[in-house]
């Protein structure tokens, strides 16, 4: 499971699909309809399913602009007005990560991001000086 902390903008088609169906599962899992990956370490910072449904919304959005159908009716209701504390450096851990997946599965996505020096953050989270988060297994 992975639950990006960058903009969703950032994700090539696949990407994009597997963030939706991995959060929609995190949801699933937050509501207690799943016995599966109720520790996984990427959920340490989504504590209740109103922030859940915020991080899909901002998926959902994506999907939008790029002509997707993505069923908005699979998120939850519950709202959340705060945002979540990302650090500078799970940011730029992941955009690495990322990049590395898109050499190889989107060549020409990553040649179009490679001018990209401080990715931007999902809409959910506030970027703080710091290091890679403690749960991200490097």
């Amino acid at each position: 499971m992975r639950l990006w902390s960058l903009h969703p903008k950032y994700l090539d088609a696949r990407g994009l699909v597997a963030l939706w169906r991995e959060a929609l599962l995190a949801q699933a899992v937050l509501r207690g309809r799943t016995r599966g990956y109720r520790h996984h370490p990427q959920l340490a910072r989504f504590e209740d399913i109103g922030v859940i449904a915020e991080y899909l919304r901002a998926v959902h959005a994506e999907s939008l602009v790029r002509g997707y159908r993505f069923a908005a009716g699979k998120i939850s209701r519950s709202r959340c007005a705060n945002t979540l504390v990302v650090r500078r450096g799970q940011l730029d851990y992941e955009w690495e990560h990322l990049m590395r997946k898109l050499k190889t599965r989107d060549s020409a996505r990553a040649r179009l991001l490679r001018s990209v020096r401080r990715p931007r953050a999902h809409p959910l989270f506030r970027v703080v000086a710091g290091p890679v988060e403690a749960w991200e297994k490097v």
